[in-house]
């Protein structure tokens, strides 16, 4: 288990199409509305249908205001590493300190010897690459004479300067052994693609490179690990990937506005959450979070699945049970009333297209649940001290569960959104096609569109409490008795959900 602590950042993969360049532009621009932390570009100076990444770059860091720009990494052969110093430092001052740089050691030896480029082995190309590193940080030096012995970029008697504004973090693409110990020994970041090198090469990728910086006196932790990641990752797999394997920065390849806005409003603060709880956890010493121990629990009567509503086999996707365990004295329904649907065909199964619908409502209320766990943790800061009422009720009301009216359903909401930029319209709309679907599901869909009005009658109860406590600090003990009911009623609620929903979902097919 490795979590080298670093904050988590998360950015977009762009290609630098010369077909529609205001489009690159306008997705980089994009990126940083929702709330990523940087946009990334690949290079391939040789590549004809691309813009030259570096120009791009300069131009996507003057049409924002925070967004970080890196390259994806930029192509060493064809970048002089003296000049691409000065090149960086240069937009870093522009810029505010905005600008990292990606470096490889360069693929595709004959498009760069076709371009004048060197043409070296794979060995010369890491030596050249660790080279450049060392010239790059000399011409980053405030000022001074530079001499520089080398067989690639030998340097005698340039001038240095300017310095960047920030410490630029120089990020290498490495998946052999030797660049993973350049790595190690030299950069500051690593940076991965997961087509290439999937999570279950990471641990021993990482052991190369920690064990490289150890053998050159440096911690481990100094180098930053980063992934660029296909978009059918998972908010539970970047949790694991960061707390089990190191990895703090993921960026989404892909050039669709869609997935950009998904990951930020689902992917992004699910994650955050998750690792921030987690990290709390472990340096409190605190053992797992077990909602059976929680203060004043009790185990409410079985409210599981009914034998005919199991998950069939072939569903291959299992829907959250509800645990029963109950916080609060107060009850907002009567559970044991909930209608049930038709009972699945146990022999059915179903393809992968027909799983991403069901899957999709999990990982939706996946997120939900670890915005409670931080709606809990929220609290429990105020009763310490360590947060203004006021601050808490600001991050709470900016959570997703706040800010859904809770008339249409957490996954309408969400996949909508996703699937379609006319997400208004199939909002109001999921719901009567499942009505539509399956004459079945009415008394379900009925009940779930009640038990969304009374989740936000309870939202305003926590809300109203809060407010309470600005003016009467005493009054903690009725924020958490809010807080408890609002945890009794959504995660059984999502749980509910999840049980009648999520095999329809997969099997009909109406979005």
């Amino acid at each position: 288990m490795t979590d080298y602590g670093h904050e988590l950042v998360f950015g977009t993969f762009l290609t630098p199409s010369a077909e529609d360049p205001e489009r690159v532009v306008a997705l980089a621009q994009l990126t940083e509305q929702v709330g990523f932390d940087f946009a990334t570009v690949q290079d391939h100076p040789y590549q004809a249908r691309f813009l030259d990444t570096w120009t791009l770059l300069s131009v996507i860091a003057a049409r924002t205001t925070t967004l970080r720009v890196t390259a994806n990494v930029l192509n060493l052969p064809l970048r002089p590493p003296a000049v691409l110093a000065k090149s960086v430092a240069s937009l870093d001052l522009l810029t505010g300190g905005r600008v990292e740089l990606g470096l490889g050691a360069g693929g595709f030896a004959d498009a760069i010897a076709a371009y004048g480029g060197r043409r070296l082995t794979p060995a010369q190309s890491v030596d050249a690459l660790e080279e450049a590193i060392r010239v790059i940080r000399a011409v980053w030096a405030p000022s001074g004479s530079i001499k520089l012995d080398g067989e690639y970029y030998p340097i005698r008697g340039a001038h240095a300067g300017p310095a960047p504004a920030h410490d630029v973090g120089i990020w290498l693409g490495a998946y052999k052994k030797r660049m993973l110990a350049l790595t190690g020994r030299a950069a500051d970041g690593w940076l991965p693609s997961s087509p290439y090198a999937g999570p279950e090469k990471l641990p021993e990728m990482n052991a190369v490179i920690d064990a490289a910086a150890e053998e050159a006196g440096r911690d481990p932790r100094a180098v930053r690990r980063l992934y660029n990641i296909t978009p059918d990752f998972t908010a539970d797999q970047l949790v694991e990937l960061t707390l089990e394997h190191g990895m703090s920065g993921y960026v989404v390849m892909g050039d669709d506005p869609e997935v950009v806005r998904r990951f930020a409003a689902e992917v992004l603060p699910a994650v955050t959450a998750s690792v921030d709880a987690e990290r709390a956890r472990r340096a409190a010493g605190s053992p797992p979070p077990d909602r059976t121990t929680a203060r004043g629990a009790t185990t409410a009567p079985a409210a599981g699945n009914p034998a005919h509503r199991v998950a069939p086999t072939g569903l291959g996707i299992t829907p959250t049970r509800d645990d029963g365990v109950r916080l609060s004295d107060v009850q907002m329904w009567n559970e044991a009333d909930r209608p049930t649907g038709p009972a699945p065909d146990p022999d059915r199964t179903y393809t992968a297209a027909e799983r991403a619908s069901g899957q999709h409502l999990i990982d939706v209320h996946d997120h939900l649940r670890s915005e409670l766990a931080t709606v809990r943790d929220l609290i429990e800061q105020v009763a310490e001290g360590l947060t203004a009422p006021g601050a808490a009720r600001s991050a709470i009301n900016a959570m997703t569960m706040r800010q859904n009216n809770w008339t249409l359903g957490t996954y309408c909401e969400s996949y909508c959104r996703v699937v379609t930029t006319h997400h208004t319209l199939e909002d109001t709309a999921l719901f009567p096609r499942l009505r539509r679907a399956d004459a079945g599901l009415v008394p379900v869909v009925d009940r779930l569109a009640e038990e969304h009005l009374v989740i936000h009658e309870v939202l305003e109860r926590v809300d109203r409490a809060l407010v309470g406590l600005v003016t009467d600090e005493k009054d903690i003990d009725q924020v958490r008795a809010e807080v408890d009911l609002l945890s009794d009623t959504l995660l059984s609620h999502l749980a509910y959900e999840e049980r009648e929903l999520v095999e329809p979902l997969s099997r009909l097919k109406i979005l």
